[in-house]
């Protein structure tokens, strides 16, 4: 029988392991000191709660299928989802509400070198206000959080209201849908360009007005550049976009720009929208915004939503490329014995320092001192205690250094006091 996994799907070593776990401690570290109360969504939903986010067209690129019982359910694709249903559903919650989520996503994309159907998000959301001071909070988290991983990354910023009111109030464009494509069509031009974007959408929409809006895409930088080359002083968009950069520098959340491009894909973002890049990684590692559509469609109209997500692997790797990825496993204590009459006590100094908390092994085939050792050493071991029973029976064990060699007899009775001493 060949034993192989499905297209798309992989095993986590160790060190694969070790990067994610890293992430996750800093993500639940920053989301204590944000007062965000940590959940995980259930990884089963019903199709038509992830079809109320992406329309119908949704099952082709997620699992989605028909289950014993004849219902049409599939694995989710993000957290958003699952913690909004979540919210929506318990009417008891006291609002405003902060959850935070760190968990395994599937999603039936097209496997590429570093892209499988199935890897890790983190994601935090707000629920309640409709105001700034919201969108504002999960903004200073990502700054935060990424301060923790030792990670430099921009933030940019923009509104979809502000591009909304420009394509009604500039461009005299009314019509839902027709907004919708001007949004789709921008969306489109970062991966691209200005020109494929302008053939692609000629037949559907008013080129000049298009290249109009596309030119106010272009804008980035402080708000004082932004203001000075568009035409966007008298839109309320505007404002609350100025609003929110004031309340992110009385933060002192220093590495945000704005980003009139940036509109983000899904239709159902009302306001506020960002991204976070670092200087060397193409594609964005965190997208979010407020998405007040998603709990109104769930019933919940007086429910307003914000939040961000971001994929781990794609951290880790932005973290492995800078050079700053912190996985260090904990040092290594080898027990080695003697003689079989010592094992007994090998056993015992084995289970003293695991239940001080330090990290340590031994040699369960039973194999040759000589054995031992090379199995220590390709342990990285930082530290041998070597049992005889000799030294045993006075009370006694040898401690070796594995990095210089140096030995020295330790009473059994002060051994966790010694070995701490010992370890980096």
């Amino acid at each position: 029988m060949k034993l192989e996994l499905p297209r798309g799907m992989r095993d986590l070593d160790g060190q694969e392991l070790a990067g994610i776990n890293y992430v996750k401690e800093k993500f639940i570290e920053t989301a204590r000191l944000f007062n965000f109360k940590v959940m995980e969504p259930a990884p089963l939903e019903m199709l038509s709660t992830l079809e109320a986010k992406s329309g119908s067209s949704i099952s082709n690129e997620i699992y989605a299928f028909t289950d014993k019982g004849d219902r049409k359910v599939a694995l989710r694709f993000d957290l958003t989802i699952g913690l909004t249903r979540y919210v929506v559903a318990r009417r008891d919650l006291k609002m405003p509400v902060k959850l935070a989520s760190f968990a395994g996503v599937w999603r039936y994309d097209e496997p590429q070198a570093g892209r499988y159907r199935y890897f890790h998000q983190w994601d935090i959301e707000v629920y309640g206000p409709f105001s700034q001071e919201s969108d504002a909070e999960v903004i200073e988290f990502i700054h935060v959080f990424f301060k923790k991983l030792g990670l430099k990354v921009s933030i940019e910023v923009n509104n979809r209201q502000l591009i909304e009111q420009f394509i009604r109030f500039k461009l005299g464009i009314s019509e839902e849908e027709k907004i919708l494509e001007m949004f789709r069509a921008v969306d489109k031009v970062p991966k691209k360009g200005p020109q494929a974007v302008l053939d692609e959408y000629r037949n559907s929409t008013e080129p000049a007005k298009l290249q109009t809006l596309i030119d106010l895409s272009g804008i980035k930088g402080t708000v004082k550049d932004v203001q000075s080359k568009a035409d966007i002083d008298d839109l309320d968009g505007w404002k609350a976009l100025v609003s929110l950069m004031d309340s992110l520098a009385a933060r002192k959340v220093d590495n945000v720009t704005l980003n009139l491009g940036i509109v983000r894909g899904l239709d159902y973002y009302s306001g506020i929208v960002f991204e976070v890049f670092t200087s060397d990684q193409g594609g964005a590692l965190v997208g979010g915004g407020r998405y007040d559509r998603l709990t109104s469609a769930f019933g919940r109209q007086e429910i307003g939503a914000t939040g961000a997500a971001g994929g781990i692997e794609r951290i880790v790797m932005a973290l492995q490329k800078q050079g700053i990825l912190k996985t260090a496993e904990r040092p290594l204590v080898y027990v080695v014995y003697t003689a079989d009459e010592a094992r007994s006590k090998a056993l015992e100094i084995v289970s003293l320092l695991r239940n001080s908390g330090i990290t340590c092994d031994y040699d369960i085939l039973g194999r040759a001192l000589r054995k031992q050792f090379d199995d220590a050493a390709t342990k990285n071991a930082a530290v041998t205690i070597i049992v005889a029973p000799a030294e045993t029976a006075q009370g006694q064990v040898t401690v070796k250094s594995m990095k210089d060699g140096a030995e020295s007899r330790q009473e059994i009775s002060g051994l966790v006091q010694a070995i701490e001493k010992m370890l980096p």
